[in-house]
């Protein structure tokens, strides 16, 4: 187990392979480990050193003395990770919230980022299961909170059709975030839209999103490509929000192909 420290408090992380560095960002009430098999897959390449981080609030970074849980925020936290660490440019995955927030990356810090993907990422924070808005309400969060059953509830509900290896994850996950960053960051999320932006963006990007997502509308497929014209997207037929445990030798191949091909990207101007 690897951290930095910052002013804002610790950041965790894990670290695989050797070479080019890529960093990985995980989604609400999740952490690091979502992408284990895929930080053994892409280093297999034998290419890249793989970094996964834990957002502040979640996992095994901090918690009681961290920033605001915002997309602003864990943008700023990634490009401070990456100062740290000597990382001038890399390429950025972003699950779910991670995907927006490498988005935002993408867009604050440009200079830092040399491809983009997002996975079952809102663009448009509407995008999201109404069971996840509801969770960015203050008062309904903490209900929550205080009644674990309430909660577990929900997340039965919600996640109903995943399979049992994503409810383990997703019930160990929860247990390790607080209530501050349980609504904090989701009622953030609802709220951010990046699409009048995204025409920013001049690195190759890739969209994968699953045809049977039931958290975030797989519609954001269309207003990626609708943003980003030159970006590459793939839909997972037999995919909810987690591509990378639902089909995850299809799932790799994509993300293998989108580092080692060139992608046409559009030109400023």
């Amino acid at each position: 187990m690897s951290s930095i420290v910052t002013d804002q408090g610790i950041v965790h992380y894990e670290a695989y392979g050797r070479g080019k560095p890529v960093i990985l960002l995980h989604g609400w009430i999740n952490s690091w480990d979502v992408w284990r098999d895929s930080m053994i897959a892409i280093a297999s390449l034998g290419r890249y050193k793989v970094y996964a981080l834990d957002f502040w609030g979640f996992g095994e970074s901090a918690k009681e003395q961290a920033p605001p849980f915002k997309i602003d925020s864990y943008a700023q936290m990634v490009d401070q990770f990456m100062e740290a660490l000597g990382i001038e440019r890399a390429p950025v995955f972003g699950h779910s919230m991670g995907g927006t927030v490498a988005l935002k990356l993408t867009l604050d810090h440009p200079q830092r980022v040399t491809r983009v993907a997002i996975v079952g990422s809102p663009i448009d924070g509407r995008s999201l299961n109404l069971f996840l808005k509801l969770a960015g309400v203050r008062w309904i969060a903490h209900l929550i909170w205080r009644i674990p059953l309430i909660l577990r509830m929900v997340m039965w509900i919600v996640l109903a059709g995943d399979s049992p290896k994503v409810r383990r994850m997703i019930f160990r996950d929860v247990s390790k975030a607080n209530t501050e960053s349980f609504f904090r960051s989701i009622g953030d999320l609802h709220h951010t839209n990046l699409f009048p932006r995204l025409q920013e963006i001049r690195v190759p990007t890739l969209g994968v999103f699953g045809v049977r997502d039931n958290i975030v509308n797989p519609n954001q497929a269309e207003m990626l490509t609708q943003g980003v014209p030159h970006a590459r997207v793939q839909m997972m037929p037999r995919s909810r929000h987690f591509p990378m445990l639902d089909e995850p030798e299809r799932f790799i191949a994509t993300i293998q192909d989108f580092l080692s091909t060139s992608t046409p990207i559009r030109k400023g101007g």
